[in-house]
């Protein structure tokens, strides 16, 4: 006797050896117990995951001799069951629908539906990869289909429902078939290599049932190759070598050389694998599954149910997962997605597979749009930086730097806390001439809007009371005045209104009480005008800061500030956008409107 591949000698004969989909199998072992079953089912899903095997046991089932009646699990060894499963059968008639389906096939298979079965109780129709049929020959079957004589049942085997119409749908029942699961086809690898007496390593095993993708059928077939190529005992080596996979340790290379920007690196691994004569379009696939599960290793952690591989790795992506961001492995995905639907019909495919790896490389060089316009809009103090040249010294350098009673609060710095809910931590120096700064893993400002405003430490208040909360001292509240009215200076209305109210600070909260309704608040201030009070308010902090403007306050003269002193171009000089400007683009002030001086 020939050999019978092992996808056909271990082909489930009964519902309970179904693998993968209890939900179908479930169902229509209750439909038959109830006496409930259908006239017409539609098996849709992924290749080779059991849509023609349970079409083939429903049929045992329903045509099963070992009872007067339709039973849950077909006996096996009735004549009925023998055919069935030997696929000649008279009453069931299997029919490939990718060459039979055309009007005439149908109109044959509607006349014949009309006889009785020859011997079983039911005459049963499987058409295989049903959507090609035409639309007109759907529509031939469609009476049948609906009201079919009593001994007629219709089965559909499909990989794509949506191009079967919707009125032969709406008169079927639709069962959906699911990718098996990576643990399930790997027991099912497991216990086939023990009935077959085959001495396989468990990381052969894995990555076997990673390469079936979903598909037990597919797993099985490559299975049977690795069997016919190994020299008596499979190994994950000769597996790779199989089916063309590059090793995982290699992967995991090239993510590390991404990391270190090491472009020299990458192209060498690349010319190794490609001289060992591995398939770029393959070896892409390979990187793009690679980084899906590092990103899922990122969010979810490693031993998420979304990860269906080994636990090697599993370990393998962990390590991964740890050198990268996590919107750093998102663009990577993205490029390598990218980079593999191009391979697919580039011809110099090796040029396209370097150029996307060195895209990868590149892109761990870019820096946040945050992040250049904090270091644009907040220089450090001393030595005025030379124009055309932003500096790249990170926010806890440059905060370092400068002066000891000042610090930089980079909008950067303050999104990533925001996001991470972080709080601002003081660090205080030994000795009476100690200077408390911000720590600068802590630097607060919300926005790449923020002026340029010289942060200084505010203790915090703790206290569990709401009597018992504090104000903040007179020249930090003045600070805090001068550097909300300078990020407003393009809004002089909004500027003049708080300009004249009464400030203080609560907690984390600055309260304004002005002299104007609830009405003209919400009219004057807009969410650009907010925006800028909380992040100029967050800088001087240190730490987020909220906003509450209220009505009920009395007009009141505004203190002076310190930008107001002297003539008009002595406080245009003074002000931090104009210094700003003449620093980066090397401007001049050539006339200045003094608007104070024509009231």
């Amino acid at each position: 006797m020939s050999y019978q591949v092992l996808a056909r000698k271990y082909r489930p004969q009964n519902f309970s050896e179904v693998i993968g989909q209890e939900h179908v199998t479930r169902t229509l072992k209750n439909a038959i117990e109830q006496s409930r079953t259908a006239h017409g089912y539609i098996f849709s899903g992924h290749r080779g995951i059991g849509k023609t095997t349970v079409a083939r046991i429903l049929a045992m089932a329903l045509n099963c001799r070992s009872s007067n009646k339709p039973v849950t699990e077909p006996c096996g060894v009735c004549e009925s069951c023998t055919e069935i499963r030997a696929g000649n059968s008279v009453d069931v008639i299997e029919i490939d629908a990718a060459t039979n389906r055309g009007i005439d096939e149908i109109r044959e298979l509607r006349e014949a539906a009309r006889y009785r079965p020859a011997r079983d109780r039911f005459k049963i129709y499987i058409l295989d990869e049903a959507h090609q049929i035409t639309d007109a020959a759907f529509n031939a079957l469609l009476k049948t289909l609906e009201e079919p004589p009593g001994h007629v049942v219709f089965m559909l085997a499909t990989t794509q429902p949506e191009d079967i119409p919707q009125t032969i749908r709406s008169r079927c029942q639709h069962f959906s078939f699911r990718a098996v699961r990576f643990e399930e086809i790997l027991g099912q690898l497991k216990n086939l290599a023990g009935r077959e007496n085959i001495q396989a390593d468990e990381d052969a095993l894995a990555l076997l049932a990673e390469a079936g993708d979903g598909s037990m059928r597919d797993a099985l077939s490559i299975l049977d190759q690795a069997i016919a190529s190994s020299g008596g005992r499979l190994t994950a080596d000769a597996v790779r070598q199989l089916v063309g996979a590059a090793p995982s340790g290699v992967l995991e290379e090239v993510m590390q050389a991404v990391a270190q920007s090491s472009s020299e690196t990458v192209l060498r691994l690349v010319d190794k694998l490609i001289n060992e004569g591995h398939s770029p379009t393959h070896f892409a696939r390979q990187m793009v599954r690679f980084l899906r599960n590092t990103v899922v290793a990122k969010i979810a952690g490693s031993e998420s149910s979304m990860l269906q591989i080994s636990s090697d790795e599993r370990n393998r992506v962990m390590r991964v997962a740890e050198l990268f961001s996590e919107e750093d492995l998102a663009r990577h995905l993205q490029i390598m997605l990218r980079t593999h639907a191009e391979l697919g019909y580039r011809q110099e495919q090796r040029f396209h597979l370097e150029l996307g790896l060195l895209k990868m490389a590149h892109a761990q060089r870019l820096l946040p749009i945050e992040q250049l316009l904090s270091e644009s809009a907040l220089p450090a103090s001393g030595a005025p930086r030379p124009a055309g040249k932003p500096s790249v010294v990170p926010d806890a350098r440059r905060s370092e730097s400068a002066s000891p009673n000042r610090a930089s609060i980079s909008p950067f710095a303050a999104d990533s806390a925001r996001k991470s809910g972080s709080k601002t931590q003081l660090s205080t120096e030994d000795g009476p001439s100690a200077t408390p700064r911000v720590a600068s893993s802590a630097a607060v400002v919300m926005g790449a809007a923020a002026p340029a405003v010289v942060a200084q430490p505010v203790p915090e208040v703790l206290t569990s009371r709401e009597e018992d909360v504090q104000s903040l001292p007179l020249a930090p509240l003045d600070q805090l005045r001068s550097a909300v009215l300078n990020a407003l200076a393009g809004q002089r209305m909004q500027a003049s209104m708080l300009e004249a109210g009464a400030w203080a600070i609560e907690g984390n909260e600055l309260v304004i009480k002005v002299a104007a309704s609830a009405t003209v608040i919400d009219m004057s201030l807009g969410a650009d005008a907010k925006r800028l009070i909380i992040a100029a308010a967050s800088g001087v902090l240190g730490r987020p800061a909220k906003l509450k403007v209220i009505p009920g306050g009395t007009a009141q003269a505004a203190p002076e500030r310190a930008s107001s002193n002297g003539g008009g171009r002595s406080r245009a000089e003074q002000d931090p956008i104009v210094r700003r400007m003449k620093e980066k683009f090397g401007a001049e002030i050539r006339t200045i409107i003094d608007y104070k001086e024509r009231r």
